[in-house]
């Protein structure tokens, strides 16, 4: 198998740079960045770039060979994931590449959806074209997380996001948007947010907080990801915010089976999707059914915001990959709501749950990502 060079290296960090632009932007298919650098006189040049396009075509690829034209002829293509090579919607990729000319392709991460797994390189090879594999594959992987959680585990990267005040304290009980962190740290945030596929929070946050979970950074109004409510009975006011605004930024209830009908249908009446999920035997929605659910629906990364049971319940059951820690230093005092000793407990390094992969200040906040060890599949 061909090596890889320095060169390599640092074109495919470009690469994967180029491919979280549209996070989040283009589901059900991952964000992938593609660069064609060729030889000039005076070295490597890059002469064509692409991503994913938002909601997921054209690929990459064909972007990147389109901008290259004649200059892709004897070039080397750089892409983060495995092309494909089957028909679907559009041509298969690696037609597009041994058409342009093409002589060398390195690649971070093989695709391990059923449909490529390994063929797209195959293809490239028996067309005479060099492929070098895992190049830079640790620094892709988190871009493509969702991606590869979605097709391997059957369900999303799930990130927890949660905001702690110097007590400990998560807000106050029973009453609405009490603000833990400050500007800068709310505002690193709704970047997260723009990058998630979803962004779900339980019943209990939508009716106390009455959330509208948009993007609200400048410029990044169209950012927003589809938002969802965990809400077995179909409590969701039709007068909430959420519902309101239905038919402008989709909102998906996943709602239990016996979830009264007429509720539903006035609901549904709003633009609001409703999405019935078998119930477990405690006679709530089974959180596993629901993961499963919204990567068949192409969800590959979810963004969890809330309440405390809700995040209780999917760190319990293990389905909780990384968890976006902010600390603010408001003290919240009595009648606080405190983050659940549960959670508390995961992430302590003594557990072997999860461990420290980044710190930030953000203001005079700080942020703590912890990602969860060896997850299943990965």
């Amino acid at each position: 198998m061909s090596a890889a060079t320095s060169l390599d290296r640092r074109f495919m960090a470009a690469a994967i740079r180029l491919g979280r632009r549209h996070l989040g932007r283009t589901a059900p298919n991952p964000s992938v960045g593609a660069l064609v650098v060729a030889n000039g006189p005076d070295g490597p040049r890059v002469v064509g770039r692409g991503v994913t396009a938002l909601g997921g075509r054209p690929h990459a690829e064909p972007q990147a060979l389109a901008e290259a034209g004649a200059a892709a002829r004897g070039a080397t293509l750089y892409v983060t994931l495995e092309p494909c090579s089957h028909h679907g919607r559009t041509p298969p990729c690696t037609d597009a590449i041994t058409a342009a000319g093409i002589t060398r392709v390195v690649v971070a991460l093989g695709d391990p959806d059923p449909r490529v797994a390994g063929h797209g390189f195959a293809v490239l090879r028996g067309a005479g074209i060099e492929v070098v594999e895992g190049v830079e594959a640790e620094a892709a992987r988190e871009g493509l997380a969702g991606h590869l959680s979605r097709v391997v585990r059957g369900r999303p990267w799930v990130l927890l996001k949660l905001a702690v005040s110097a007590d400990r304290m998560l807000g106050r009980r029973d009453e609405a948007n009490v603000a833990v962190t400050g500007r800068i740290a709310r505002a690193r945030a709704q970047v997260m947010r723009a990058e998630a596929d979803a962004v779900l929070v339980g019943i209990g946050t939508a009716a106390i907080d009455d959330p509208e979970l948009t993007v609200r950074l400048p410029g990044m109004t169209s950012s927003s990801p589809v938002r969802i409510v965990l809400d077995g009975a179909a409590r969701l006011s039709p007068r909430s915010r959420l519902a309101r605004s239905a038919l402008d930024v989709p909102v998906r209830l996943l709602v239990g089976e016996r979830a009264e009908g007429e509720r539903r249908r006035v609901l549904a009446a709003l633009g609001v999707d409703i999405v019935p999920i078998p119930e477990g035997e405690d006679g709530r929605i089974d959180p596993e059914a629901a993961l499963a659910r919204l990567a068949a629906d192409g969800i590959g990364t979810l963004m969890v915001e809330g309440g405390a049971e809700v995040a209780r319940s999917l760190v319990g059951r293990g389905l909780v990959d990384e968890i976006a820690l902010f600390d603010g230093d408001v003290h919240i005092g009595t009648g606080g709501l405190p983050l659940p000793p549960e959670i508390e407990a995961a992430l302590r390094p003594a557990a072997g749950r999860f461990a420290i992969v980044g710190r930030e200040s953000v203001g005079p906040d700080r942020l703590t990502l912890h990602r969860r060890l060896d997850p299943p599949g990965f």
